[in-house]
C-alpha cells in the first residue's frame, strides 16, 4: 500500500471514531444570551435587573418544585435500599437537584426582584404567569416533554463514563491487556526459539499483539473461516496467573500466518477483543434494550476509550495495535487479510525508519576505524548520562557550566 493510500485509510479510521462533543450550544447560549441583555439595555435600562431577577426566578422555581417531588419519593420509599441511610443534605438533595447553587439563585433573583421593582406595569398578572409557569414545570417534567434529549443523555453518559462500553473496556484492560502484554515479547521470543527448525519465517517481524475491532462486533472463532488466506499456526507458549482465587489460571495468544499478495507468509499474533461479544449478544437480547445503532454506537465508544487507556498505561505501550474494522465489503473475501498485513507492513515501516541500517553505520563520519578509544581522539562532552564526582576532602562546589567545543 502506497504512503498517500496510507493516509487516506488513516484519515477514513478517523472519522469514524466519534470525538467529545464541545461546548458549542454553551457558547451559542452565551451569545443568545448576551444580545437578549443588550437589545433591554438599549429599549428599557431602568427595567434591566428586574426583568433578568424575574427570568431567573421563573427559571429556578419550577425545577425546585420539581426536586421536591422527588424528594417526597425517595424520602418515602427508596431512602434505604438506594441510598443505605446516608445523610440528607450530602447525598439526597443533590441527587434531587435540590442543589446549594440552585436555591441561592432562586433566592438571590427573589431578593434583587423584591429591591428593584416588578418590571412589569401590572405586578398582579406577572406574578400570576411567574406562579403558573412554575407550577406547570414539574408537570411537563414529569411526563417526559421537558425531559432531556438523546444528545443530552449521551452527553453525560459519555462525561460520567457510564456507558456499557466504558466498563467493558476498563474490564479488558485490567483483567486482560495489563496481565498479559508486558509478557508477549518473553513469549513470542520463546515461540520464536522452538520454532526456528520448524519452518517458521518469524523473523524481526511484529511483537506487538494485533486487536480485531470489527464495528458490527460479528466475529467469528476461528479467523480462517473469514478468510482462507489467514491460518492458523501455533499458541504462544502459556502464561499462568493466580488470578481471583485460580491458581494457574492460563492466558494464551494464537499465531497466524497471513498470506499476502506477493505470496510470502507473515506471522503475527493476532486476535478479536472479546468483549464485543458481549455486546453482540447483547443486542441479541430483547431484554436488553439494545439494537444494532446502539450496539455500533458502543463499539466505537469502546474502542476509543480502550485507545485512551492503552495509552497512558506504561505496562503495555508499543506492544500492541487496536485495528477498528469497518463494515466488510461483501465482494472481497480477502479483506481481513488486507487489513492485518497492511498494519505489518506500516510496522516495519516504522520500525525500518526508527534501526539505522548496517550502511548507515558505515557511513557514519564520526565512526572509529582508528583502533584509538574514544577518549583518546576527543573528549566527550554531549556524551549519553552526565557523571557527577564528589570529593570527599573538599568542600562542594557549584556546577559549571558547560564548554562547548566547536571542534568535536
Amino acid at each position: 500500500m502506497s504512503l498517500p493510500q496510507q493516509m487516506q485509510c488513516h484519515r477514513d479510521h478517523d472519522a469514524l471514531i466519534p470525538k467529545p462533543r464541545g461546548n458549542l450550544p454553551k457558547v451559542c447560549a452565551a451569545v443568545l444570551s448576551a444580545i437578549t441583555v443588550g437589545c433591554i439595555v438599549f429599549l428599557s435600562p431602568e427595567r434591566l435587573f428586574g426583568w433578568i431577577a424575574m427570568v431567573i426566578l421563573n427559571l429556578t422555581l419550577g425545577p425546585l418544585l420539581h426536586g421536591l417531588f422527588l424528594l417526597a419519593e425517595e424520602m418515602l420509599y427508596h431512602s434505604n435500599t438506594r441510598y443505605r441511610g446516608r445523610g440528607l443534605l450530602k447525598h439526597v438533595l443533590p441527587a434531587c437537584g435540590l442543589e446549594v447553587k440552585t436555591v441561592l439563585t432562586a433566592g438571590l433573583a427573589g431578593l434583587v426582584l423584591h429591591l428593584a421593582g416588578h418590571p412589569l406595569p401590572h405586578q398582579g398578572q406577572g406574578w400570576e404567569v411567574l406562579f403558573l409557569a412554575s407550577a406547570l414545570y414539574p408537570l411537563f417534567k414529569s411526563l417526559g416533554v421537558l425531559g432531556p434529549s438523546e444528545v443530552e443523555v449521551s452527553d453525560i453518559c459519555e462525561g460520567r463514563k457510564m456507558n456499557v462500553a466504558h466498563g467493558l473496556a476498563w474490564s479488558f484492560y485490567l483483567g486482560y491487556l495489563r496481565l498479559v502484554l508486558p509478557r508477549l515479547e518473553t513469549s513470542i521470543e520463546l515461540f520464536r526459539s522452538a520454532h526456528q527448525f520448524n519452518g517458521s519465517s518469524w523473523g524481526h517481524g511484529s511483537k506487538k499483539l494485533l486487536i480485531l475491532i470489527p464495528l458490527n462486533a460479528n466475529i467469528s472463532h476461528k479467523l480462517e473461516d473469514e478468510d482462507n488466506c489467514i491460518t492458523f499456526y501455533d499458541n504462544l507458549p502459556n502464561n499462568e496467573i493466580d488470578r481471583a482465587g485460580v491458581r494457574g489460571r492460563v492466558y494464551k495468544h494464537s499465531v497466524y500466518r497471513v498470506a499476502g499478495e506477493d505470496g510470502k507468509d507473515r506471522e503475527c499474533v493476532v486476535e478479536y477483543a472479546t468483549p464485543l461479544l458481549t455486546l453482540y449478544n447483547m443486542s441479541q437480547e430483547s431484554s436488553a434494550g439494545f439494537g444494532e445503532p446502539e450496539r455500533r454506537h458502543q463499539v466505537l465508544i469502546f474502542f476509543r476509550t480502550l485507545q485512551n487507556i492503552l495509552e497512558q498505561s506504561l505496562e503495555c505501550r508499543n506492544r500492541y495495535t487496536l485495528i477498528l474494522i469497518n463494515d466488510v465489503p461483501k465482494d472481497d473475501p480477502h479483506f481481513l487479510s488486507k487489513t492485518i498485513l497492511t498494519h505489518l507492513q506500516q510496522q516495519e515501516i516504522e520500525e525500518f525508519c526508527l534501526t539505522p541500517s548496517p550502511k548507515q553505520e558505515m557511513m557514519n563520519p564520526f565512526a572509529n576505524t582508528s583502533g584509538v578509544q574514544p577518549s583518546e581522539l576527543h573528549p566527550e562532552p554531549m556524551s549519553g548520562e552526565p557523571t557527577i564526582m564528589i570529593s570527599l576532602n573538599d568542600k562542594p562546589q557549584p556546577l559549571r557550566e558547560p564548554i562547548e567545543n566547536s571542534d568535536y
